[in-house]
C-alpha cells in the first residue's frame, strides 16, 4: 500500500508548523525533550474524550477510517481528533509562557491540560465547549453512516 503523501508534503509542513510554534529546535518525538511529554499527555486526553463521544454516538473507536492497526483500538478515534490536536498545541504553548514545567508534569502542568475539556471551540457557528464540539462531531459522522448527512461538523477556535 502506497503512501497518499508521496511528495512527503504532511511532513514539510509539520517541520514548519512545529519550528513557528516551539522554535526550530523542536522535534516532535514520543519520547522527545520538553514540551513533548505535555503534548503527549494533553494528547491522551483528547484521545479518551473522543473515544467517548464516539461511544456517545453510537460508534466503535476501533474501525478507523485511515487509521488502520490490529494493536490499535482506537483507530476512529485517532482519525477523529486530528482536527482537535491544535488546542492541545495552543494550550502547551500557553504553559510554555506561563513558565510551567512541561517536562516533569505535576498537579498544576496535568491541571492546565485538562483545561482542554472545557476550552470554548467554535463549532457550528457557536461557541461550545471542547467537549460539546467532539459530540457535534461525532454525531455528524454518525448521521454520514446513516445516509443522513453528506458532511462532518469540525471545529475552529473561538
Amino acid at each position: 500500500m502506497l503512501s497518499g503523501d508521496t511528495t512527503n508534503q504532511e511532513a514539510q509542513a509539520a517541520r514548519r508548523y512545529w519550528s513557528k510554534l516551539f522554535g526550530n529546535d523542536f522535534t516532535r518525538k514520543r519520547y522527545g525533550n520538553e514540551p513533548n511529554p505535555a503534548l503527549n499527555y494533553g494528547y491522551a486526553i483528547l484521545r479518551a474524550a473522543v473515544a467517548r463521544a464516539l461511544s456517545g454516538s453510537g460508534l466503535l473507536p476501533t474501525l478507523g477510517i485511515h487509521h488502520r492497526n490490529k494493536y490499535n483500538s482506537f483507530c476512529l478515534a485517532d482519525d477523529i481528533m486530528e482536527p482537535y490536536r491544535p488546542f492541545v498545541d495552543v494550550l502547551v504553548y500557553e504553559m510554555q509562557q506561563q513558565r510551567l514545567n512541561c517536562m516533569e508534569l505535576g498537579t498544576a502542568e496535568k491541571a492546565a491540560l485538562l483545561k482542554l475539556l472545557t476550552m470554548d471551540i467554535k463549532i457550528n457557528n457557536k461557541k461550545s465547549p471542547l467537549m460539546v464540539g467532539l459530540s457535534q462531531t461525532t454525531a455528524s459522522l454518525s448521521r454520514c453512516y446513516e445516509g443522513e448527512g453528506k458532511k462532518i461538523i469540525y471545529p475552529s477556535f473561538v
